[in-house]
This record gives C-alpha cells, structure tokens and sequence, in this order.
C-alpha cells in the first residue's frame, strides 16, 4: 500500500476532515504523526474521529504518539497535573473535556496506546524524529523521540517526523538527515499537510489544507 501521512492536527477537527476527503483507504495506509490534542478548538472531535478510524480501519491506520499526548497522560496520571502543559496548548484542551468527563474516561487509555513510531524497510516515522543522542528513542528526553528539535540522525531510510511548525505551511526535505518534516502549523493559521509516499519513500503526493477559521483559537 501507499502510505499517507498527516502531520500535527491540534484539535483542528474540520481541517482533518477535510484532508481526509484525500485519503484513500483501499489503497492508503494513513499514519499521522502525532499531536492531535492541545491549542485548538476541538481536540475531544478530534481524537473521537481518530480513534474511530483505527477501529474502523485497524490494519491501515496508524495514530502515533506526540509531546502532547504524552504531557496530557501526565497531566491526568498520579504523577500529574502537567503545569508546563498547560501553559503550552493543554488548558483548551482541559477546558473542552471538563464537561464531557466520559469522553474523557474513553480516550485516555486509547491514547496510552500510541504507538512512538511506524516503520517499513525504506520510511520510519515517529513524532519529533530520530536525533543522533544515544537517548534518541528515550521518549522523556530532550533528545528524544517526542521531543528532538536539533537536526537528526541520517538513517538508512527516510525519516517523516512532525513536532517542529514549518513558518512558511509547507514540508521541506532536509537533505542532510534525509527527513520530510510535516507539521504545516494548522493550529497557528497555516496548513495542514497530507503526504502521500510509495512503499520505497518517493513522494507522490503533497496535500496543503488552509486551516479551517473555526478549528483556530481566538
């Protein structure tokens, strides 16, 4: 199959929509890279609309973890609350579960259940990507997988990563780590992007959807 990446929602519920209208499930396989919740207007849609896909389609859709999820099951775990999350996207997210506790209660422990990162042969993704640091699969370090901002490792395959807003909407290709960085900045005005590869890694499809007004903070 073809595989079909979508980089950071945000709660940016009817832009996902919308990109989904691009996807092809007979022939796709959907990974998105993580960070659906946190910053915008309808995180508990969007993780309701996730975790559907991946009940309805559990061979062919891949839903990885993100810095947010992982600081949102902290801030709900015992060893929460996560105040720094909250001050960097998570109270929208707070405020819009507070009145919907059995949302809630449903999809904390499907997003315990990301995955940190997809693979094939030739393509592997994960949320922030593959650093050189020898803690780069460590998802609570700086240097890790979750987390990395600095450049990352060369693999021998292509790396597809999210986590890192790209200022002008688009992808770029970094040549040096051959990495396609894909968060588009939806939730900061901007795109949301789908990238569509053959099973090798060749780009044969690149998707920019304007964000949505209604999915945007005010």
């Amino acid at each position: 199959m073809n595989l079909f990446f979508i980089g950071d929602v945000h709660g940016c519920f009817h832009t996902l929509s919308t990109l989904l209208k691009r996807w092809k499930p007979a022939t796709d396989h959907l990974i998105q890279v993580g960070d659906l919740v946190a910053r915008g207007n309808y995180v508990p849609e969007t993780v309701a609309l996730a975790r559907q896909l991946s009940e309805q389609y559990p061979a062919t859709t891949t839903f990885l973890m993100g810095n947010h999820e992982a600081e949102m099951l902290h801030h709900y775990g015992p060893q929460g609350p996560s105040l720094g999350w909250l001050k960097w996207g998570g109270r929208s997210t707070t405020e819009q579960y507070r009145h919907k506790p059995k949302l809630l209660a449903e999809h904390l422990p499907w997003l315990q259940q990301r995955p940190l990162l997809w693979q094939n042969d030739h393509v592997l993704a994960s949320h922030a990507g593959i650093s050189a640091a020898p803690d780069a699969y460590e998802p609570t370090s700086a240097n890790g997988l979750l987390w990395a901002r600095g450049p990352l490792k060369r693999l021998d395959k292509l790396q597809v990563v999210g986590h890192t807003p790209m200022d002008d909407g688009e992808p770029i290709h970094d040549p040096d780590s051959h990495t396609m960085y894909i968060d588009t900045g939806a939730v900061f005005g901007r795109n949301l992007t789908g990238l569509r590869l053959s099973p090798t890694g060749a780009v044969l499809d690149i998707i920019l959807i304007p964000v949505d007004p209604r999915d945007l903070p005010v």
